[in-house]
């Protein structure tokens, strides 16, 4: 996806590949996102001008035939689903702790996305996905989390899945509509 976005789109990208579900050398998915915040905060203090963050990953399944896959343009491309943090249990309410001011404008993107999918690439996108926690996405009001596929997905499969979603990503950043 970096590769896409920089060189045929021309977006200034950061990747941060620092493995936050790692401690001490075993698998800990237990504070990764608390590790990834802290992560993010500091390459945020250090580029101010960043206007985007996007948490891309594959979903995880115990299934080994689960697999999320469509045909675009003759290749087979993991499916993609967006994931919201609404910071809200139907049970408790506000989660105040986790306050996220941009949860609107994540919501809003991630549905502009979805139109966008729809009009580009029916069936790339799985769903919108709304969970109770918020993630990281309080970090800007243009913060995504994405899923691409699974770890059921080739490592092709994913692949395949990042030009079209660079694509609905540069359509959205420009202001593109998918409708009237």
């Amino acid at each position: 996806l970096t590769k896409i976005l920089t060189e045929k789109y021309g977006y200034n990208v950061i990747h941060d590949t620092t493995a936050y579900d790692m401690v001490d050398g075993h698998l800990d998915r237990s504070k990764a996102y608390t590790y990834s915040e802290e992560g993010a905060k500091k390459i945020l203090e250090e580029n101010p001008s960043i206007e985007v963050v996007i948490d891309l990953h594959r979903d995880g399944f115990d299934d080994p035939n689960l697999k999320f896959v469509t045909n675009i343009d003759g290749k087979d491309a993991a499916k993609v689903m967006l994931f919201n943090g609404l910071s809200y249990t139907k049970e408790n309410g506000p989660i105040g702790y986790l306050y996220n001011p941009y949860r609107d404008d994540n919501l809003a993107m991630s549905l502009q996305m979805k139109l966008l999918g729809e009009a580009y690439y029916p069936g790339f996108l799985r769903n919108i996905y709304c969970n109770a926690y918020r993630y990281c996405l309080h970090m800007r009001p243009k913060s995504m989390l994405i899923e691409a596929g699974a770890n059921t997905n080739t490592l092709q499969e994913e692949k395949n899945a990042m030009e079209p979603l660079a694509d609905m990503l540069d359509k959205l950043l420009r202001g593109e509509k998918a409708y009237d």
